[in-house]
């Protein structure tokens, strides 16, 4: 992607300068950002992706009455019948990561490959009947908010109280003080910065896809990463074990021995003594598929052709390494610079791809046979 080149996705600024300006620091209201925007899933595509017991889905219901704060939160699959008629105001159906189940949403959510592939969360999509609505929240994560079908009013302020309502369902802000009311259109999009409080209520009935991108907190990171690398140190069978055949005997038993506290220090840095190893177990975590997503197996009869993605593949680099579904792999020369242009663009021509090593072809065969990459004739 030219990041130089104004985008009417970001209502004519350059991805450069939406990075350098609004990104992480305030919001951005785009007026038609996809002028003539037709959504490519609709209501009933919706609710019969719900319907599946192998996509994420949730069915938010708040009570419409005067002075009504009830709120139902209730987990898919959802059989048509189980949801509300499509006349009652009030609910909200949310199906998570359609990017991964439509590739017209997957084209869709490309626009956006301005932003490193790291943060990507996914797409949601989510339909409401009037006055439908999550109330007022705030999420941890970047997100841009792209109206698809008709109209949804959205609250949006800093919220410096960040208390929750209790014995809610929800995350729903005590205290919501809103600074600025918007009314978007089906193409028009907002793009919120993490943290920023917004609340969004249907007008008639509506449609929003909200393409998220996750901040993950630095204790979750620490803890995944640290039990990744400890793991690739450890495989089983081979780990040393603590021994102390010169203890003596103790009367202050609860008290920590020297012994454990130095076993313990070096057990830590030894597992940090490789200098590749927090790249490769950040490049596993960040590549790791969401657990919906279930690969076909689609044996190789030939790489002669193209080579493209399946679009629940994350495939990502570094360096070193090259990443794809939780797995890493060294690669180096024009492999690497090859495998790097199929994670930027998610294809590799084939032209391209005749120019892999074989060692390199054996490899992407055995990802073809997983599901993980397919080839074009």
């Amino acid at each position: 992607m030219k990041i130089n080149e104004p985008l009417t996705l970001l209502g004519g600024l350059t991805p450069a300068l939406f990075m350098r300006s609004y990104w992480q620091k305030k919001p951005l209201l785009i007026r038609q950002a996809i002028n003539g925007f037709v959504a490519p899933i609709g209501r009933s595509d919706l609710v019969s992706l719900a319907a599946s017991d192998e996509v994420e889905s949730r069915l938010v219901e708040r009570s419409t009455a005067p002075g009504g704060t009830g709120w139902k939160l209730r987990y898919g699959p959802f059989q048509r019948r189980s949801l509300p008629p499509f006349n009652r105001p009030g609910w909200t159906l949310l199906v998570q990561g359609v990017d991964l189940l439509d590739e017209r949403v997957h084209a869709l959510r490309s626009q956006f490959d301005f932003i490193p592939s790291a943060r990507l969360d996914d797409v949601m999509v989510s339909y409401a009947t009037d006055q439908g609505g999550v109330g007022p929240h705030f999420d941890s994560y970047d997100v841009f908010l792209l109206q698809a079908h008709g109209q949804r009013r959205w609250q949006i302020g800093r919220q410096k109280n960040l208390t929750l309502l209790p014995d809610m369902p929800l995350k729903i802000l005590a205290d919501f003080e809103p600074e600025l009311e918007l009314v978007l259109d089906p193409g028009d999009m907002l793009y919120l910065p993490p943290r920023y409080a917004h609340n969004g209520l249907a007008v008639g009935e509506c449609m929003t896809y909200s393409v998220g991108f996750r901040s993950p907190r630095r204790c979750d990171l620490a803890t995944e990463l640290l039990h990744r690398i400890a793991e690739a140190h450890a495989p089983a069978g081979t780990d040393m074990l603590y021994r102390d055949p010169q203890q003596a005997a103790t009367a202050r038993p609860g008290e920590i021995p020297e012994g454990v506290f130095k076993f313990a220090s070096d057990a830590v840095l030894h597992a940090l003594r490789d200098p590749l190893a927090v790249a490769r177990a950040l490049g596993e975590y960040l590549t790791e598929p969401k657990a919906m997503v279930c690969f076909t197996a689609q044996p190789a009869m030939s790489l002669e052709g193209g080579l493209r993605l399946n679009r629940c593949s994350r495939m990502l680099y570094d360096r070193e390494h090259i990443f794809i579904n939780g797995e890493s792999f060294r690669a180096g020369g024009r492999d690497a610079l090859l495998m790097r242009e199929l994670a930027d663009c998610g294809a590799l021509a084939a032209d391209s791809a005749r120019n892999l090593s074989k060692s390199a072809k054996a490899l992407m065969a055995g990802w073809v046979d997983a599901g993980w990459l397919h080839v074009e004739s």
